[in-house]
């Protein structure tokens, strides 16, 4: 009886002690503007995300994209991107609100993030 406990106690000690895979932290990729060109040629239904100010916005933007202010995203479901997988581009004026929002919206539960900077790099005509 003693060893039957015994071999219980160390199967019960080998079992806690076995190394556990660590969850995978879900997160957004960044990549630069001739990069999102590709992507976005490559790839339909995806959105365009301008975290800028309304005001900045309308002094110019990319073609298609939508404004939802990085002060706007917080703990609230965002009503104008209802899929949280899809892929979503996601740009400021010099890349340090984007990287903000993207973080956001990784923590609101949005998998398809992809954060290309700033537009004062993009190569491209804007609309306004």
């Amino acid at each position: 009886m003693k060893k039957l406990i015994v071999i219980l106690l160390i199967l019960l000690c080998a079992a806690g002690c076995q190394k556990k895979e660590p969850m995978k932290e879900i997160t957004y990729r960044q990549i630069n503007s001739e990069q999102a060109i590709q992507m976005m040629a490559e790839n339909e239904g995806y959105v365009i995300l301008d975290v800028r100010t309304p005001a900045e916005y309308h002094e110019g933007h990319i073609e298609g994209a939508i404004n939802v202010p990085n002060e706007e995203i917080n703990d609230k479901e965002i009503s104008r991107l209802p899929d949280k997988d899809q892929l979503i581009f996601v740009y400021c004026r010099s890349g340090n609100r984007s990287k903000d929002a993207s973080e956001k919206l990784v923590k609101l539960g949005y998998t398809n993030i992809v954060e290309f900077g700033g537009i004062n790099t993009w190569p491209n005509e804007l609309v306004k």
